[in-house]
């Protein structure tokens, strides 16, 4: 028993199965858009976040400048007040020794 084919049949099998690969064909080609899509989403973001990485180094960077400009470190603080404390003893001292010389030559008779 052989199958006889009739050729409108055969063209319309044919026609259905290209409209078939056709529509897997579309839908392979969405299908790859839609992760290109999602992929160059993705490198947006990771541009984006690595530009706000470098403004906040740049910022980091610029409060780094303000610091050693406008602060002093506690130590260097601690070590300048001793230097000034030290000379501002000196200095008394230097003036109290001139203060008990002075008192004897001012009133000769001890009162």
């Amino acid at each position: 028993m052989i199958f006889t084919i009739e050729p409108i049949v055969l063209v319309w099998l044919l026609g259905l199965a290209l409209a078939v690969l056709g529509g897997f064909a579309g839908i392979g080609r969405w299908l790859l858009a839609q992760y290109q899509k999602r992929i160059d989403d993705r490198f947006h973001l990771l541009a984006e976040d690595a530009r706000a990485w470098r403004q906040a180094e740049r910022n980091l960077m610029d409060l780094r400048a303000h610091v050693t400009e406008n602060y002093v470190m506690r130590d260097d603080y601690t070590r300048n007040q001793s230097v000034v404390e030290a000379k501002l003893d000196a200095l008394a001292a230097k003036i109290e020794l001139l203060q008990a010389q002075a008192a004897p030559a001012r009133n000769p008779n001890g009162h």
